[in-house]
């Protein structure tokens, strides 16, 4: 049974000299943070276009200055109940599960959440379709919650591997407060082709200037991606490297091991480029995604304050090209 929605209720704050007045939206978010309320600032954007924020009784702008003393009202948007689908039949691997949070083992081929070409058929959809996640399938914080209920990261369609979704809007919020920290443990493994090299890679990231699909690293403007790169195994054409995240771009991995590695990810029709060699095509064309497996995954938890670290084994289409290329 669902829980009934609590009362919007307004809240009224003065804003003070020393809280960010260049922007309302800016502003918004702190003055709601300060009185123990998580609020993200695209899900205040939308209540300041709604007219949900008053500035001394008119509505305001999320780009306007806010002067010292002025009276800020908001009141929250009612949540959009989730429009995709549950589906029970979506088999999932649980590795571990509370009130608040569920860690999930995602297979390759599995789309995380509903978006275009993928209205269903998604982990989403299974977790919706699972008792007791749907708690967070209507989400007032989170402008695309509707779509992505308690998703707080995401793995690429073709990449395996460890992933943490929050049952609730307190320990989602809280959740994407520590992965913008950076104080999440993530290591992932992979193949790629080439001989790679021990390597830290900090660079910009950010959109391809042509090709909308792709990321890069040669921009003039982006945001800080940092990889930490060690190898595990060499394997004769190829090699098997351990990468650790202190931060969590889109592909980041994946463009980091491509452009500044020059040893693409096995598979990766994105980045990468088909091999010359023949086995390795075949290994690639027989694997048939990117070699990139979520091996280990770490976090505080939020309402307890635990430490939890999870570890999940190379699945067996790695494996197979792992051992295939021993045998080489």
């Amino acid at each position: 049974m669902r829980r009934a929605p609590e009362p919007l209720v307004t809240s009224s704050f003065e804003a003070s000299a020393t809280d960010p007045r260049d922007r309302l939206d800016k502003l918004v978010v702190r003055l709601l943070e300060k009185s123990g309320t998580a609020a993200s600032r695209a899900a205040v954007q939308r209540w300041i276009e709604h007219g949900r924020v008053l500035v001394d009784g008119k509505p305001g702008r999320a780009s306007m200055a806010v002067a010292a003393g002025a009276r800020i009202d908001v009141t929250p948007e009612p949540p959009e109940p989730s429009r995709a689908e549950p589906d029970a039949s979506i088999p999932l691997a649980v590795v571990y599960e509370d009130a608040h949070l569920v860690v999930i083992d995602k297979p390759a081929g599995l789309v995380v959440h509903p978006a275009k070409g993928h209205a269903s058929g998604t982990l989403v959809n299974a977790l919706l379709g699972r008792g007791g996640f749907e708690r967070a399938g209507a989400d007032p914080l989170d402008p695309a919650g509707h779509l992505r209920p308690g998703i707080v990261h995401r793995l690429d369609k073709d990449t395996s591997g460890l992933l943490v979704v929050a049952k609730d809007a307190e320990t989602r919020e809280a959740l994407k407060a520590r992965f913008a920290k950076h104080d999440i443990e993530r290591e992932y493994v992979a193949v790629v082709v080439g001989e790679a090299k021990e390597a830290t890679f900090e660079t910009l990231h950010g959109r391809h200037p042509t090709d909308r699909l792709r990321f890069t690293t040669h921009v003039q403007e982006g945001k800080r991606a940092v990889t930490r790169v060690h190898v595990l195994e060499r394997l004769g054409l190829a090699t098997l490297v351990a990468c650790r995240l202190e931060t969590g771009r889109t592909h980041q991995i994946r463009v980091h091991l491509a452009e500044r590695g020059k040893t693409p990810i096995l598979g990766d029709a994105l980045y990468g480029k088909t091999p010359r060699d023949p086995g390795l095509r075949t290994l690639a064309a027989s694997l048939g995604r990117q070699a990139l497996h979520a091996r280990v995954l770490g976090f505080e938890h939020p309402a307890t304050g635990n430490r939890l670290h999870f570890e999940s084994p190379i699945p067996a289409d790695m494996a197979r090209v792992i051992e295939a290329l021993r045998q080489r």
